[in-house]
């Protein structure tokens, strides 16, 4: 036994007697051997911030460090699986011990015993450095897992055969630049809170094609970019997080459940199996993983699940995949911050909420962005964070902090939502700052006057707003025609085109030439 607990605060834990620990160390806590990682030192004291339920834990009990900072396992097998918010894998918990996770419970998160496929792309005596490809694995007949030399290795491939392995088995033997060899495995572990290097981080230049029409035409988002959706409860967050999930032309799907309703995560679970990718005609699983840190969980894993996530995001984004990923909710994560932060009596910011919270947001979403990885080529990660501010309030700190941040705001309107239209993006509060960057994009793949088109019907949707107003205080009958006609129009862009049926076959999805041809067809005879 390292130390000894002299505190319990709920999901925080403080032990003395923790002098030669380190920050954010991997901890075990009390008999059960529960998780929980270091969040503070002062002096010998740890704080401990524990992923599981603390009940039946006493002050005396013991705490042992593992010396390691929480990390994530990544490997072939990890595609189109569920896990927790610290990387446990639900469905093998399940399979040993029913619809509970028991506590104090590790398992790793990649199948040591399962063989697979390995095909070497290297040849003897090729020199290789950190993040080149040496080989592949066909995960699935979607993704192919491509195995990447460690960090910190640059050296001759003295020894790589294509054959049958485990992810612990040793597929290639590098020689060092400067001395040692080294066997590389198929199984990365990788600390979450880390980002992972690159060689430099581009300008996001090309659109995430989501098929949603208010976001292609009106409200783009850049592959590599970042964006938020805030919104009252009820007004549509998560299920336009999920049609992006579905229809987005990202190569991976990374879905964090962070503190929402089980429910939503069943959603997903049930309708990406059945869901044929209109891309290559497989099940949408097949190429998503999901992150599952319901609220019935530990509040203490919500903060996990984020730096969890973004993880495995990068992961594939180093093997030059383009990556979306959505965080369902970053409000439920603040919430977790908040609470550890009361428990240990930091000094309080605007709400309650700790006064790191906007450096915490940005940390996430700055991880996001398009790359020229180690290994040579690109990749990109684009991050879509839901926020859930009480009663839609936008002045709300997390939603002042996101929007600092973030160059797509997506605000979801309760009034849109009440009079059944859906999305529920409300066009005259929400923005694209990656529209302009992307207009040579749009008007070289789609037509030529996409940039005009689009920037009409805005102006359109605007003044509709500008005459509402006037109609209220006067009367319709105060309006020339000409004003009668722009509210005419703006109420075919309203209900033909902004309104979008998720549950429709032919209307959850529009090709970009659609979109253009279509509101095209509406603003053409002004």
């Amino acid at each position: 036994m390292q130390g000894q607990i002299i505190k319990i605060a709920g999901p925080l834990v403080v032990a003395d007697k923790m002098r030669n620990v380190k920050m954010f160390d991997v901890v075990h806590v009390g008999e059960q051997k529960l998780i929980g990682e270091i969040i503070e030192l002062r002096g010998d004291k740890a704080s401990i911030q524990v992923y599981e339920e603390t009940a039946g834990l006493r002050v005396g009990d013991g705490v042992n460090t593992t010396g390691m900072a929480l990390s994530m396992e990544m490997g072939p097998g990890i595609m189109g699986g569920v896990y927790d918010g610290i990387g446990r894998p639900l469905e093998s918990i399940h399979a040993m011990h029913g619809d509970r996770i028991a506590r104090g419970i590790t398992l790793p998160t990649i199948d040591r015993k399962k063989k697979w496929e390995f095909k070497a792309t290297r040849a003897l005596g090729d020199h290789v450095s950190t993040g080149d490809i040496i080989g592949v694995v066909m995960e699935n007949e979607v993704i192919e897992h491509r195995i990447m030399v460690p960090q910190g290795i640059n050296g001759t491939v003295a020894k790589i055969e294509s054959g049958s392995f485990t992810v612990t088995e040793a597929v290639a033997q590098i020689k060092g630049d400067v001395s040692g060899t080294y066997g590389v495995t198929m199984l990365t572990v990788w600390p979450v809170r880390l980002p992972r290097p690159y060689k430099r981080k581009l300008v996001p230049s090309t659109p995430l094609i989501t098929g949603q029409r208010i976001i292609d035409t009106l409200f783009p988002v850049a592959k590599g970019g970042v964006a938020a959706i805030p919104g009252p409860f009820g007004s549509g967050k998560t299920v336009v997080q999920h049609q992006i999930a579905k229809w987005a032309d990202a190569d991976i799907v990374v879905y964090i459940g962070c503190g929402e309703r089980g429910n939503e995560i069943c959603d997903v679970l049930h309708e990406f199996p059945q869901l044929v990718d209109r891309r290559n005609n497989q099940p949408m699983i097949k190429r998503t993983i999901l992150i599952a840190n319901t609220s019935d969980m530990p509040v203490a894993a919500r903060e996990a699940s984020i730096y969890t996530g973004i993880t495995i995001a990068e992961y594939f984004r180093d093997m030059g995949y383009n990556v979306a990923i959505m965080a369902d909710s970053t409000s439920r994560w603040a919430e977790a911050l908040r609470e550890m932060s009361g428990r240990m009596e930091e000094l309080p910011g605007e709400e309650g909420y700790p006064a790191y919270l906007t450096s915490r947001i940005a940390q996430f979403y700055e991880r996001a962005g398009i790359v020229e990885v180690l290994g040579g080529g690109q990749g990109s990660i684009t991050a879509i964070g839901a926020v859930s501010p009480p009663g839609g309030d936008l002045a709300e700190p997390i939603v002042q902090a996101t929007m600092r941040i973030v160059k797509t705001f997506w605000a979801l309107s309760y009034s849109l939502a009440h009079r059944r239209h859906f999305p529920a993006i409300d066009w005259l509060t929400s923005y694209s700052l990656y529209a302009d960057k992307m207009e040579s994009y749009y008007t070289k793949q789609v037509h030529p006057q996409w940039v005009a088109t689009r920037a009409k019907a805005l102006k359109i949707l605007q003044h509709e707003a500008e005459l509402q107003e006037i109609v209220r205080l006067m009367g319709a009958d105060s309006l020339s025609d000409e004003d009668k006609k722009t509210l005419r129009i703006a109420k075919e862009i309203r209900e033909d085109f902004l309104h979008q049926n998720a549950f429709d076959l032919v209307d959850t999805y529009t090709p970009l030439k659609t979109q253009f041809e279509k509101l095209k067809g509406i603003i053409g005879t002004i």
